[in-house]
This record gives C-alpha cells, structure tokens and sequence, in this order.
C-alpha cells in the first residue's frame, strides 16, 4: 500500500487598507517644501536691501556673470551696483530712507532727483528763507546735514563715484574781501562732502567736487531765482573697463585721489551772498 501524500495547506494573507500607502509622504513632502519657502521669504523680508537684491539677483543671473560687479566693470564688488537699468530702484530707496528725517515734509520740495546720462542728480534746492545752508554760510544748517547724513548712509553702500556740486545764484556777494559766488559754490560743495565722507562716504568714492558759481543756472531766465542756489550730488554710472591694458584718461582721473576743488574762474568784485 503506497504511502499518502502530505497535505500542504496555503494560507493568503488578506490586503490592509489604503491608509499604509505612500500618498500621505508625497502631500508631507509638499509641506514641508511650503513651510521652507515661507521661511524663506519671512527672513528675505527682515534682511537688508543688499541681501534681498543679491538673492534677488542670483534667480535672475544664477551664472552671476552678467552684471558681475569687480569682473567686467569698475567698482568695489558689492553685489548692488547702479547701472541704467537700476537707476529707477536707486532713486526709490533713497526717497526711501529720506523720509525718516526729520521735518522731511518740509523739505521734500526742495529735493530733486533726476536721472540724467551722468547718473542719477540729487539736487538740495535752496528757498529765499535758506533751506540746506544758511544765507551766505559754507556750512549746512540742521535739515541740511540731517538729508546729508541720510543720502550718505545709503550712497556708501554703492561701489559707484560721487561728483559733488556747487552753484550760487547771480546775486552778488557782499562781506568778506577776496570772496565772492566762486569760493562759496565750492566751499558749500567741499562742506557736503566732508560731511558725507564722515557718515558712510568712502574717501575712495568722491571722484570730483566742483563748485560753478551762476554760471550753470537751474533757472536761467531767472537768474536770481534762490533755487539756483543749490549743491548737486551725481551718482555716476558704473563704466565699462577697455579690452586693453591701458587704462583710459577717465580711468587714470577716477583713480587720483580728489583734490580740493579750485575755481575755472576769477571770481567776480564785490559780490553779495544768495
């Protein structure tokens, strides 16, 4: 009698539900990619302005050689620098931080910026009371070095030159001998830049400081209008280095340290103060 076969019993193992499946890591993952985004984007908001138009700049440029500031243009290579298409971000964050000064409701009127094929003008404009200066005085007066101080802050974060400005109206000056329209345009325009060079100007970043006197009036069908009496402050546009080894004469002159400013002009007898 031949012998019985084992019996082999299979047992299958019912399926769990879907609950341990892989779904729920794949809306975890989008969460967690959520919240690291709004982290982000909270400490980007309490950052300084240079990080968030570095950070800024990287999604735009990661390669980071288009603009690359310290590669292909002149400038100290900070990672916001003003060029002609930025121009525009420049005069905004400096109207920015103007309007924490104080008494800046009364001054605004007489802050003018433009952007012109120089750079960007910022213009103190004098009123027939003075505003910046003090009536015949090389020195600003409170609301001019507190505007002074705040352009200052701001400028010196820039790898851009500086040309500080002076002008007068064509009211002659009176008081002391040997001193006329000339020394005082460039007297107010050295004074400004003291100044800004002693709150957060570099002393490398002054490229020239230039006083004109009446003889580029703001108004010139109005020559004794006060707001021909004004001190200008360019923000230059970063230039472009030459393919050669030779630097450029504008090179050569950028690189000079800047001199006091000294009059292209005689300066007129007996002149009276705007």
């Amino acid at each position: 009698m031949s012998a019985k076969a084992p019996i082999i019993v299979i047992k299958k193992k019912g399926a769990h539900g879907g609950h341990h499946g892989g779904a729920w890591k794949v809306a975890y993952a989008d969460f967690v990619t959520a919240m690291m985004a709004l982290f982000i984007v909270l400490w980007l908001m309490n950052s300084s302005k240079q990080i968030q138009v570095a950070v800024g700049g990287y999604f735009k440029d990661p390669s980071g050689t288009s603009k690359k500031v310290g590669s292909d243009m002149e400038g100290a290579g900070e990672s916001f620098a003003v060029s002609k298409d930025n121009m525009e971000q420049l005069r905004e964050e400096l109207q920015k931080s103007m309007r924490q000064v104080p008494n800046f409701d009364k001054l605004k009127n007489h802050i003018d910026m433009t952007i012109t094929s120089e750079g960007l003008r910022i213009e103190l404009l004098e009123s027939a009371t003075s505003t910046f200066f003090n009536v015949g005085n090389p020195e600003p007066n409170g609301d001019g070095k507190d505007i002074l101080v705040a352009l200052a802050k701001e400028l010196g974060t820039l790898p851009n030159k500086i040309a500080v400005e002076g002008h007068t109206d064509s009211t002659p000056y009176s008081g002391k001998r040997d001193y006329g329209n000339w020394e005082l345009s460039v007297d107010r325009a050295n004074s400004a830049r003291r100044l800004m060079q002693q709150n957060g100007i570099r002393e490398d970043q002054i490229m020239q400081v230039r006083g004109f006197a009446d003889q580029r009036l703001r108004k010139a069908e109005a020559p004794l209008d006060p707001s021909n009496r004004r001190v200008s402050l360019i923000v230059q546009y970063l230039n472009k280095k030459p393919d050669s080894d030779e630097p450029s004469p504008s090179e050569a002159k950028e690189g000079t340290k800047p001199a006091e400013a000294q009059p292209s002009k005689a300066p007129p007898a007996e002149q009276k103060a705007p």
